[in-house]
């Protein structure tokens, strides 16, 4: 992540797990702003008092910075936003934010309640709690998934991006949900979606795209391990 001039000791803490993509979502925040964060993994089933300092509810993201603390992947990109405005990452024409927005819960409550049967029955629970996942509850994450894939390829743009010609949080939350996707592979199929292949491979190509996958491939590759 690109870093400020100030010490890594005043650096935000980022509580989480790179798979999550909330949690992917304001790391790209704080990469696309040059802000300097600090990811530190955390398991919300053993939480460390400074995460449950910043999560009382027990969920990632959360942030501490400084004497601050807030959860909530919206309200920490929301804050990185006004934190650091330039680049804006809301648009300020009205109508454009309220575009931005209706994405940005697009991608976090529908595209996340469906891509989350899956991703927990077919990964989380074998991988990483030792157990079978329910089958059932995945194709139905499957099934629930595909008329919101198809939402998303009638609006993806063929140039520029969800809400204009300016890369924001509604590419941001909406791609972030389509990498996790991809772990079980559901991610994008450019031949039934190319105009989403397209657009999401614009932002796989922004460089602080590639600086927090990268990372998270090395996190995932060292869980693995």
């Amino acid at each position: 992540m690109r870093r400020q001039p100030a010490s890594w000791e005043n650096a935000m803490q980022i509580f989480g797990f790179p798979l999550s993509p909330f949690v992917r979502k304001v790391l790209v925040v704080a990469e696309e702003k040059g802000l300097s964060v600090e990811s530190v993994l955390t398991n919300p089933a053993n939480p460390s008092p400074d995460f449950l300092a910043a999560s009382p509810m027990r969920k990632i993201p959360a942030l501490k910075d400084g004497d601050y603390t807030l959860a909530d992947s919206t309200a920490i990109a929301t804050y990185m936003d006004a934190l650091r405005p330039d680049p804006p990452l809301l648009p300020t024409d009205p109508k454009r934010r309220g575009k931005a927005i209706w994405f940005e819960e697009f991608a976090d409550t529908l595209l996340a309640a469906a891509g989350g049967k899956i991703m927990f029955n077919r990964f989380v629970s074998p991988r990483f709690l030792g157990r079978p996942g329910d089958e059932d509850a995945a194709r139905q994450g499957e099934a629930d998934l595909e008329p919101l894939l198809d939402y998303l390829e009638s609006v993806a743009p063929a140039e520029g991006w969800l809400t204009g010609d300016e890369f924001g949080i509604a590419d941001i939350a909406a791609a972030s949900m389509l990498r996790t996707l991809a772990y079980v592979d559901c991610g994008v199929d450019a031949e039934r979606r190319p105009a989403t292949a397209a657009w999401y491979a614009r932002v796989c190509a922004r460089p602080a795209w590639q600086a927090v996958a990268a990372r998270e491939a090395a996190v995932m590759k060292s869980v693995a391990g």
